[in-house]
């Protein structure tokens, strides 16, 4: 039992942190209707700034300005590279951001190398023990972190001027722009918050029990996607569902391997996608997603 429950709140925890990334995905796409497949490097990005802007101003600021340099990233990006595309097909649109991230993240992992950068975080190695039950500090801060944040978006997206035009542009853009909403300024700011979000999961992802961003860091995103998709890539709520969902099968599929060997090998890294399928093959908009009706 005490081995379930370490699993059950590290897999909470780690959940949390799935569920930033996957804010960032359903904001893109509630705002553009393009599945961003550029996010890992948004999340590398950022983790970079913080990395190895740590030393020389604190860890605080670097991790304010790896926010907002991923923010900054996302920016451009919409500006340089989606806005120039809008009113092309939609599957065109991810096509780009696939070269968008290959050419970022070629970059950023030339510039890391072969080195592990500690991320310098305040918690360190500290375990906090209730009872019999130990779990890393981290992994209680990327929780309260990642409930605080998502919190305060999903109240800002209810009742804030931001949040109705970014409601508005999900709900019918071509309406929206006659009732004067500009959609390249929403557009640009959800780049900006899915930057900003992807470095906060870029901390969490890497500190302890990890030791520290490194090139692959970018991949854990992937294990991310399958949260958005399950949730629904149009649902806030369902991305905090999704990333829980993930997490907690993620850490039980791992932490009980040994148990499911006949499953195979890897199917802690395997157990995501299988429950996402799943999901999809009874719901195809995923749990919290809007269903497209069409008239014949």
């Amino acid at each position: 039992m005490t081995t379930f429950v370490e699993l059950l709140l590290s897999g909470l925890s780690i959940g949390s942190v799935y569920a930033l990334i996957a804010l960032g995905f359903v904001i893109i796409f509630k705002a553009t209707e393009v599945v961003n497949f550029a996010h890992a490097s948004l999340l590398l990005a950022g983790g970079y700034l913080t990395a190895v802007l740590r030393e020389d101003i604190g860890f605080w600021a670097a991790l304010l300005v790896g926010v907002a340099g991923a923010a900054a990233v996302g920016a451009l990006v919409e500006f340089l590279v989606i806005r120039r595309y809008r009113g092309h097909d939609h599957s065109v649109l991810a096509i780009v951001t696939i070269g968008v991230d290959i050419v970022l993240v070629t970059e950023l992992t030339r510039q890391i190398g072969a080195r592990v950068l500690p991320m310098g975080d305040p918690w360190g190695d500290q375990v906090l023990t209730l009872g019999a039950v130990s779990i890393p500090q981290t992994r209680v801060a990327a929780f309260v972190t990642a409930a605080l944040i998502i919190g305060a978006f999903l109240l800002a997206f209810r009742f804030t001027s931001w949040g109705v035009a970014m409601r508005a542009v999900a709900e019918h853009p071509e309406t929206a722009a006659l009732m004067g909403i500009r959609l390249g300024r929403v557009s640009s700011s959800a780049w900006a918050v899915a930057g900003g979000l992807a470095t906060v999961a870029a901390l969490f992802l890497t500190v302890f029990p990890t030791p520290g961003l490194e090139r692959g860091t970018s991949l854990v995103a992937l294990k991310a996607f399958p949260a958005a998709i399950l949730g629904g890539l149009d649902s806030t709520t369902g991305a905090l569902a999704g990333g829980l969902i993930i997490g907690v099968t993620q850490s039980l599929a791992a932490g009980y391997q040994s148990d499911l060997t006949f499953l195979g090998r890897g199917i802690g890294d395997l157990a995501p996608y299988l429950v996402m399928l799943l999901v999809l093959l009874v719901r195809p908009a995923g749990l919290f997603g809007t269903r497209e009706l069409s008239r014949v």
